[in-house]
């Protein structure tokens, strides 16, 4: 009985034909502080992006008693349909985030729904909120 075994992209050891099943309590609290950080990120996103859409709002406002251009009007209607269109992307990423904060709380993060096995670290870093490792994702694709 050899006891090998195969390195993964970020170099820890997996044992063959005995994959973790589950994260320590250390990886999860670093994945909850990565996921504390990208929040922290998207809510000064989200406030920037609202504080343009007010600007222009209240520059539309301003602009319209004073100019009657219709490339003005459609120009300031383009910039603020983009900064809502943001701050939509934005809020969704955010409920995205929280989600992943409570699969982090209810032990169910970074777990595939699907075969049961751990989602890749890289994976988890760059989409925290997923619930697919790689193979299940590509399978259903």
């Amino acid at each position: 009985n050899h006891n090998w075994h195969i390195t993964d992209t970020l170099g820890e050891k997996i044992m063959a034909g005995n994959k973790k099943k589950e994260w320590t309590k250390k990886e999860l609290e670093e994945f909850k502080i990565l996921i504390l950080e990208k929040r922290k990120v998207v809510i000064h996103d989200l406030e920037t992006s609202k504080a343009k859409a007010d600007e222009v709002l209240k520059n539309n406002s301003i602009n319209a008693i004073y100019s009657s251009h219709i490339a003005d009007a459609g120009t300031d209607q383009q910039e603020m349909e983009k900064n809502y269109y943001m701050m939509d992307r934005e809020d969704t990423f955010l409920q995205y985030l929280n989600r992943a904060l409570e699969m982090v709380e209810e032990g169910t993060f970074g777990i595939c729904t699907n075969c049961g096995v751990l989602i890749n670290k890289e994976r988890l870093t760059e989409v925290p909120h997923t619930t697919s490792c790689f193979d299940c994702k590509s399978k259903a694709v």
